[in-house]
């Protein structure tokens, strides 16, 4: 700690990210990232980028669209919206806490502030939440989710600050059906607050669970925000780009935040290579069925062994072991060089989040958990 840092510093607890080892050995199944490549055209419309001018690079001297034009007419192209129904930003993580920004007022010098004023989100969720909530002072009340880890929309039917929560949720992947997320909608816009859904899983879930997404409800709904990224089933973890579609009066408050800010969040290239990615649906619809496969194949195996496996919509499985407690099958698995996510949190202590890799991956997680299961 430095005697620098402002009160705001001091007590602010920092999201952490899962591990990212420089070591190659490792089969990485713990931060919900995309076993497999990208769409070639979005290397494609990279190297066109690099390639125009003069000379090799010459645009990238230039700033990019503040706009984000071209990614912003794909999304609203591909979802069907409005251009001015979409925002575009530096990961989804940049779109989230812009919008806790935008619509969720501070409350810094109440010291408990009433009910009504604070926000709800579920106490089992992205923990990014409760880090946003900090940065920007507004208070928060957490929901608990039920003893299957499912979300009770009727528990969002009260008056409060505004409501966000992903669905699949994180870290359990549980889906929340869209009627009864459209009812929490109609709730809150008539306490005048806001709805954000965060649909980072989404894609994972439409197979299995139905059409999960509300984007086709902004109209009907005002207070609505979706919130998307393409590092999960785009295969985009390390371009950082992420949207947002909503009402237009949202969307301009989001980017009054951003422009608070920086005004050129996206760079050209993510631009680039990010609507060609939305563009190319077909190549993305193909891997994505691939991960739902591979995710029920492996869901399969491991309830045979007797690990509770939470029914998921996402890239991921929400697991604990029948014998092993959760810190000593995460410590195991990282011993054989496989990482998976632990949250060492009240309620979820003992589970893992897996994240779903190839099928050559999930073999050897699966072997590895078969040993070390029968090594009790």
């Amino acid at each position: 700690m430095s005697n620098y840092w402002n009160n705001r510093v001091k007590n602010l607890s920092p999201y952490i990210p899962g591990e990212q080892p420089r070591e190659k050995q490792f089969i990485k199944l713990n931060t919900n990232e995309n076993p497999y490549p990208p769409s070639p055209k979005v290397l494609e419309a990279i190297q066109q980028v690099l390639s125009a001018g003069p000379s090799a690079g010459d645009r990238l001297r230039l700033y990019p669209d503040p706009e984000c034009r071209e990614l912003r007419e794909a999304v609203a192209a591909r979802y069907g919206v409005k251009y001015g129904q979409v925002f575009a930003g530096n990961g989804s993580d940049e779109v989230l806490a812009f919008a806790f920004g935008a619509f969720f007022n501070s409350d810094s010098h109440t010291a408990i502030p009433p009910s009504g004023r604070r926000i709800l989100f579920p106490d089992i969720t992205y923990s990014f939440y409760p880090v946003y909530a900090g940065l920007w002072d507004v208070p928060f009340r957490t929901v608990p989710v039920r003893e299957d880890f499912s979300i009770d929309y009727k528990e969002y039917l009260v008056p409060a600050g505004g409501v966000i929560f992903p669905n699949p949720n994180a870290p359990t992947g549980r889906a929340l059906p869209p009627d009864e997320i459209l009812r929490i909608a109609a709730y809150q816009e008539k306490q005048k607050k806001v709805l954000i859904v965060d649909e980072a899983y989404a894609a994972f879930g439409a197979a299995i669970y139905g059409a999960l997404s509300v984007v086709s409800a902004i109209d009907e709904h005002p207070n609505l925000l979706t919130v998307h990224t393409l590092s999960k089933s785009a295969s985009l973890a390390g371009l950082r780009v992420g949207f947002a579609i909503g009402n237009e009066g949202l969307i301009e408050g989001l980017c009054r935040i951003r422009d608070g800010f920086n005004s050129y969040t996206v760079d050209r290239l993510a631009q680039a290579g990010a609507a060609a990615a939305i563009r190319d649906t077909a190549y993305y619809d193909g891997i994505t069925q691939k991960v739902i496969a591979t995710r029920e194949l492996a869901a399969s195996v491991l309830r045979k062994m007797d690990f509770t496996v939470i029914p998921s919509g996402a890239n991921f499985l929400f697991i604990r072991s029948p014998k092993k407690s959760g810190p000593e099958l995460f410590a195991a698995l990282r011993e054989r060089g496989i990482l998976v996510r632990h949250f060492n949190k009240p309620r979820i202590a003992d589970f893992l989040r897996v994240s779903i890799g190839t099928d050559k991956d999930m073999d050897t997680f699966l072997a590895a958990c078969i040993e070390i299961e029968d090594r009790e």
